[in-house]
């Protein structure tokens, strides 16, 4: 399989707080966060599908659901503006507007 795309545990020192705790669905517990973000990643990272997620993620439809839940609730965006102010940095550089960029005709 491919190269695992992960965090170190330094960087998941910071980033493992700022994500809301999960509780179970039904009589299962919840899984750790770390290997759900994890995976993610590697979907931001790769580019790929959902049902393409390697295994050792989890299952991609637990995978995907959890990212909606966090997209709909805000976490990500929450996430953001708490490293940038940890960082001290401007967060409106992080952005790139597309009209700015230019591309052969």
């Amino acid at each position: 399989m491919g190269e695992r795309i992960g965090v170190s545990d330094e960087e998941w020192a910071l980033i493992g707080p700022l994500l809301p705790a999960e509780r179970g669905r039904g009589c299962r517990p919840a899984g750790d966060s770390r290997p759900y973000f994890e995976g993610m990643m590697s979907i931001a990272r790769t580019g790929s599908q959902w049902r393409h997620l390697p295994d050792e993620y989890g299952k991609w439809n637990s995978v995907f659901r959890r990212y909606r839940r966090w997209v709909e609730t805000g976490v990500f965006d929450a996430m953001l503006e708490t490293l940038a102010e940890m960082a001290g940095r401007d967060r409106s550089a992080d952005m790139l507007d597309s009209t700015i960029v230019r591309a052969h005709h």
